[in-house]
């Protein structure tokens, strides 16, 4: 298939970017920053200059391409209304990348949440990430578009693009090296779901060459609290001291996003579906050994 990538030059979107290279499917790439794209060319990446902004961009290469995948923006409707419409009528496929703190809590670290949702069950989504569901479900409703959201947990390990580092444990990690202490919000009580990039790679290959239009699947092997998470990182850095911040200490560092919905909160899932459907077989189960055994150490 001819592929037109969104966020190519990102961890997620280039890790798949490259998957799918080398599963034999051709990748166009969209990137802003066109000094990047002599490295995408390197990865067997076609660069695209533009942003989720050009409509005009977007609806054209959905509608060049066999299929998309959106890889740069969660939430940013106007770009997937611009992909929708270059791709109306077509019965192609766009994958839309999601994200599970879409049912985070907010429990500022400190609680556990017994809610453990597959895809067959109601989502509780907070106000603050309502936008976000709503998106998904536009997607999922496309008519004469086989519309697909993958729902990714807490993504963990090397990327296989031009950015080799996610968005959770390296800030952790980063803040770590940076103070010599690990900082965790609040006690750590609350769990994430998790999934290795490369696991992740694998499912978005099944998705495009399998999946019905209105899918929706989780993407997830294993889970880990951030306590977990946190003396992970202290032992693989070296470092002794471990803080428990205030959700408020928390925002001050990471911002509300991030503290909130990402560090702070539950966000417990379960992968049924795409086993079941798909075959889907994540061969990576444990974020909390790949961090005191493979993580890189930030410098």
């Amino acid at each position: 298939m001819k592929v037109f990538i969104t966020g190519a030059t990102g961890y997620v979107g280039g890790s798949i970017a490259v998957h799918l290279i080398k599963a034999g499917h051709s990748v166009r790439g969209l990137v802003r920053d066109m000094r990047k794209a002599d490295a995408l060319v390197r990865l067997g990446v076609e660069p695209v200059q533009g942003d989720l902004d050009d409509k005009a961009l977007l609806v054209r290469e959905a509608r060049a391409a066999d299929a998309v995948i959106n890889c740069a923006s969660s939430d940013h409707r106007e770009a997937i209304e611009a992909l929708l419409d270059g791709l109306a009528g077509s019965g192609k496929p766009l994958l839309h990348t999601s994200g599970s703190s879409v049912i985070g809590d907010a429990v500022a670290g400190n609680a556990l949440n017994p809610a453990i949702f597959d895809e067959e069950t109601p989502l509780v989504v907070d106000e603050g990430k309502r936008a976000r569901y709503e998106l998904d479900q536009r997607i999922l409703s496309a008519e004469g578009v086989r519309g697909v959201v993958i729902c990714n947990t807490l993504i963990y390990g090397k990327g296989l693009g031009l950015q080799p580092h996610s968005v959770q444990i390296p800030a952790l990690a980063d803040k770590a090296v940076a103070s010599g202490v690990v900082r965790i919000v609040g006690r750590g009580f609350n769990r994430w779901s998790t999934v290795h990039i490369e696991d992740a790679c694998a499912l978005y290959l099944l998705a495009l060459e399998r999946a019905p239009a209105g899918a929706f699947y989780f993407a997830e092997n294993g889970e880990s609290s951030f306590a977990d998470i946190g003396a992970a990182l202290a032992k693989r850095l070296g470092i002794a001291a471990i803080e428990n911040l205030s959700e408020e200490q928390a925002i001050a560092i990471w911002g509300v996003a991030r503290a909130r919905y990402s560090l702070g909160s539950n966000s417990r899932v379960r992968a049924v579906r795409a086993r079941r459907e798909l075959g889907w077989k994540p061969q990576h189960a444990s974020a909390t050994a790949w961090i005191e055994n493979e993580m890189d150490k930030p410098a």
